[in-house]
């Protein structure tokens, strides 16, 4: 059987790394269901087919995602060229389809349920698993050299916590919550911003208020939604100190297109 033709991929997660990947592998001609939690939290919600969550569809440049309730709606949205997002945090439906592929794209740093024997082909994104163990193949995420390198042994990097540097900052592009509480946005992705602006407001659950500022002047790549609730520590944007590259707010990241080509590469490989 032919699994561009007929056999399904399932990547599991669909945050802005894993949009990328469903992206390039929905160009490339093959099907894609993409699984999701009921609560995601992707900021870079502009390139996050997880926003079919809440807004039943999400565009991603020129691909559309469209929340689905029950496997059965899978085959007629992929016949209208489309991705099928279903709510399905555990992965439950991966044994009902029997997909050729499932590629763990969650990037939780650790494995939330992904094996090998969940499909012929499973691939990894990240630190958490041990490829020839738990998957098939893990993928590099950490930017620098390797990134992208695929794995069939062994694991990736280390998480670090330390953001990447762009435009000579690092930890002070990314902003996290000082208190838990509901968040309310006052500065939305694609917005200029000062050091020490305000970009939201997080209400406790006594009443009290507590601003959220950006720790450099640049554009907002990333935000979490308006109204959601979040635990302390939790992060919450990205500034990017390059207000120049404004557009790239609306455009999968450069790391994105990477790691998805290493997917893509695996997947065509698996074919022949």
């Amino acid at each position: 059987m032919d699994m561009k033709e007929k056999k399904l991929i399932i990547v599991r997660g669909a945050g802005d790394i894993s949009t990328g990947t469903i992206h390039r592998l929905v160009k490339a001609g093959f099907p894609v269901l993409a699984l999701e939690t009921d609560r995601p939290s992707a900021i870079r919600r502009r390139v996050a087919f997880s926003e079919a969550v809440y807004d039943g569809i999400a565009q991603v440049e020129d691909v559309t995602a469209v929340r689905i309730e029950k496997t059965e709606e899978v085959f007629p949205v992929l016949a209208e060229g489309k991705v099928p997002l279903l709510i399905d945090p555990e992965g439950k439906s991966i044994a009902e389809l029997c997909p050729a592929a499932v590629v763990d794209a969650i990037l939780a740093k650790k494995n939330l349920g992904t094996k090998k024997e969940m499909a012929d082909l499973t691939i990894a994104l990240g630190p958490g698993f041990s490829a020839g163990e738990d998957v098939h193949y893990v993928i590099e995420t950490m930017r620098g050299h390797d990134l992208g390198r695929i794995i069939s042994s062994g694991r990736a990097q280390e998480n670090t916590g330390i953001p990447g540097l762009i435009g000579g900052y690092g930890a002070e592009r990314v902003i996290h919550s000082p208190c838990a509480g509901i968040f309310h946005l006052k500065r939305d992705i694609g917005s200029l911003v000062e050091k020490g602006e305000v970009l939201g407001i997080i209400l406790s659950s006594s009443g009290e208020e507590t601003p959220v500022r950006s720790k450099i002047p640049g554009v907002v790549r990333g935000v979490i939604r308006n109204e959601y609730r979040v635990p302390k520590g939790f992060k919450l944007a990205d500034v990017d100190p390059r207000p120049g590259e404004r557009k790239n707010c609306y455009t999968i990241s450069d790391k994105a297109r990477c790691i998805a080509g290493s997917v893509l590469e695996l997947i065509c490989a698996y074919r022949k």
